[in-house]
């Protein structure tokens, strides 16, 4: 892969995905009954990485700079590029949903349970078909299309990123001190 850009989207990509497995393994096994809020602790700080990261800074690259050259220099793709901005919208509703889900189920008990398992569930599935939509088909386009400067462009906006799943990139000591509390308190819950 010669742009640096596809690697981070890639890198993102696969971190987001270990990120879900790991916040569905999580939601399967339940708030351990001496310390839930361990548990809910967690999950938060999971979601909130989730729209802090890739809905505030993966997919507004993808929209503004990407999206927008491929849909001039590949018409056909129009129609899924379309698709996949309307899952940057809604996917950053249904993570908005899953944190006021998570906090009705920690406030309010278990009878609120359910609802967010099932549609944490559902949010995994869609972001996990939304990246593989991407990686088979945009991304392979996209090399196939784009221009050296147009290239030059996205590779410099992604490396800007600093998501501290890769640990590849650029880092932020606020997303490093994030990631220490996610992998800290799963290693205790």
């Amino acid at each position: 892969m010669k742009h640096t850009s596809l690697q981070i989207i890639h890198d993102e990509h696969s971190s987001l995905v270990a990120m879900l497995r790991s916040m569905q393994k999580l939601i399967e096994r339940g708030p351990d009954e001496e310390h839930p809020r361990l548990f809910f602790d967690v999950v938060r700080a999971m979601l909130f990485y989730i729209d802090e990261f890739p809905e505030r800074m993966h997919h507004p690259k993808e929209s503004t700079l990407l999206f927008p050259h491929l849909m001039r220099a590949s018409p056909e793709v129009a129609a899924l590029i379309e698709q996949l901005e309307r899952d940057h919208v809604n996917g950053q509703k249904m993570v908005r949903e899953l944190q006021h889900l998570l906090l009705a189920w920690e406030l309010l008990g278990e009878s609120r349970r359910a609802d967010f398992v099932e549609k944490s569930q559902r949010y995994a599935i869609f972001y996990t078909e939304h990246m593989r939509l991407e990686e088979s088909v945009i991304l392979p386009e996209a090399e196939k299309v784009l221009t050296d400067s147009q290239w030059k462009a996205l590779n410099a906006a992604f490396e800007k990123n600093c998501d501290p799943l890769t640990g590849k990139y650029p880092h932020d000591p606020a997303y490093d001190r994030l990631f220490t509390r996610i992998v800290m308190q799963q290693v205790r819950s």
